[in-house]
């Protein structure tokens, strides 16, 4: 009878096999002659709206060479109750909730298999549609990599501490220090997922007399999941979130420490841009930093459904000052090597653990 169910299991999996080619039939990605690698980028924005991916692609251009894509977790509300007629289309437009939108998996995944597997090597899917203050989350994680199975490289960016936006969504407030991230954490590690976090090292409008409110708790985090690949967004900076005066040092003494040789950054946002290319000085900073820890940044537009090209490309070129004062190898790096550095690998082990998690299901009929 074990024979028999056996022989079963295996004329199963090879027919599940057959009818998911467009999942499973990823094909090796393969460095480009593009300017950039894209770390950072939203299809859809926060009432869910946004540009086809086929669009993307010409946007792209061969100006870019592969790039993560996600959604946003988040959807903002319409309340009739508080803004009438006036549907919001970004989360500063009105005082009503925002809440978690689990769809937008479903429908990054779906353009993604829309596309020719030469496109498709391209891109990088990433889970976003989770709750991280919900225990239920790492399952969610779990689910759409077992529904989609050939898709996603990640997680994220999904968001901790934001300013004006954690205090807005819906339900209990994410933390740091909640089990239920620590569980996202371990569910990517195992897995072998990259995970792109946006936490702001501090509160909005912050004194800098005081250490960042919310950096000692970020690096107990980083430290309790050494085996996770953890890309830090925005290196804790946001819109008012202001860099403190020892900005670098702060990173700097996270990349000195054996204990988070696992985190990196990214330099996404035209909002960061502002901080690090604003002065003589800033950019001289920033450039030392880079130089000196080339394998620990990334290149991210941090660009939410661009219109066009020129908005698409305005984070690039606001580096423009930057990108001379880099060396060659630390350009490449973080426009593309570390990218493809980390990416590869990631879908290396989520496709080996998805090829175990489907033989395992089928192995289980009975």
């Amino acid at each position: 009878m074990n024979y028999r169910r056996k022989i079963i299991g295996t004329v199963v999996l090879s027919a599940l096999l057959a009818c998911v080619p467009r999942f499973l039939s990823q094909p090796p990605p393969q460095e480009s002659a593009a300017e950039f690698n894209d770390s950072h980028f939203h299809l859809t924005n926060y009432i869910q709206e946004g540009i086809s991916i086929r669009q993307f692609l010409d946007i792209m251009g061969t100006t870019t060479g592969r790039s993560v894509v996600f959604g946003i977790p988040l959807q903002q509300e319409w309340s009739h109750r508080v803004s009438g007629e006036n549907a919001p289309r970004y989360y500063l437009d009105t005082d009503a909730p925002l809440y978690y939108y689990s769809f937008t998996d479903a429908d990054i995944a779906m353009a993604y298999v829309s596309l020719r597997p030469e496109e498709r090597a391209r891109f990088d899917p990433m889970i976003t549609g989770f709750n991280p203050a919900d225990m239920y989350a790492a399952d969610h994680i779990r689910r759409v990599l077992r529904t989609f199975p050939g898709v996603f490289s990640g997680i994220g960016e999904f968001t901790i501490h934001k300013e004006f936006v954690s205090s807005k969504v819906a339900g209990s407030v994410a933390s740091l220090i909640d089990p239920a991230v620590d569980r996202i954490f371990e569910t990517a590690e195992e897995i072998g997922l990259a995970v792109i976090i946006h936490n702001d090292a501090d509160t909005p409008f912050a004194s800098h007399e005081r250490p960042p409110a919310y950096l000692d708790d970020m690096k107990a985090l980083l430290r309790r999941h050494p085996g996770t690949t953890v890309i830090w967004a925005h290196t804790g900076l946001g819109r008012v979130v202001r860099p403190v005066n020892q900005h670098a040092r702060m990173l700097e003494e996270i990349m000195t420490d054996p204990t988070m040789a696992h985190v990196m950054f990214d330099i996404s946002w035209d909002e960061v841009a502002k901080y690090l290319v604003n002065s003589p000085e800033s950019l001289k900073i920033s450039a030392d930093l880079l130089n000196k820890y080339p394998d620990r940044f990334l290149f991210g537009t941090d660009t939410v459904a661009p219109k066009d090209r020129q908005q698409y490309l305005k984070v690039y070129h606001a580096y423009d000052s930057l990108w001379p004062l880099l060396t060659k190898e630390t350009r490449f790096q973080i426009r593309k090597g570390n990218y493809t550095r980390i990416f590869d690998e990631a879908r290396r082990r989520v496709r080996a653990w998805e090829t175990i998690q489907l033989s395992t299901q089928v192995g289980g009929l009975k």
